[in-house]
């Protein structure tokens, strides 16, 4: 039976949703993968964006609510923001809980090279963690 994990962010727009995305494909099939937000911000297009160039199509999730999933058994609830760990709605499964705070790269100001430069660091980084995580967890 697949491992059952959920990401959270607070708005389930950027964070969240790049680690979906990186944690679904490095699992391969071995886990159900869902992300949420505290609340919804829809798909950030830059996420998606860069995601698209690492050869990952995220265009296709949908930004959900944490209390759509209040009735699985999750293995694995990580949170990728301070905000979300603070805020995690209790979830009654036994799920190991794991947290590291990414900078949120729709934060970012500057010009759109910039921006665009700060989402690519982020992605970086969660893409790091996320096969680590994969490697040590399943």
């Amino acid at each position: 039976m697949n491992k059952k994990i959920l990401v959270l962010c607070t708005g389930n727009s950027c964070r969240s949703q790049i680690a979906e995305g990186y944690l679904r494909y490095s699992a391969n099939g071995k886990a159900d993968i869902f992300s949420a937000g505290i609340e919804t911000h829809g798909v950030n297009p830059k996420a998606i964006a860069v995601m698209q160039e690492d050869g990952i199509n995220i265009s296709s999730q949908t930004s959900n609510k944490t209390e759509e999933y209040q009735n699985i058994d999750f293995d694995f609830v990580i949170t990728v923001c301070d905000n979300a760990k603070e805020h995690c709605p209790h979830f009654t499964s036994n799920a190991k809980k794991l947290h590291y705070n990414f900078p949120d790269p729709a934060k970012a100001i500057g010009t759109d090279e910039e921006i665009m430069a700060e989402f690519r660091k982020v992605r970086d980084q969660i893409k790091q963690y996320c096969f680590k995580f994969v490697e040590e967890n399943l």
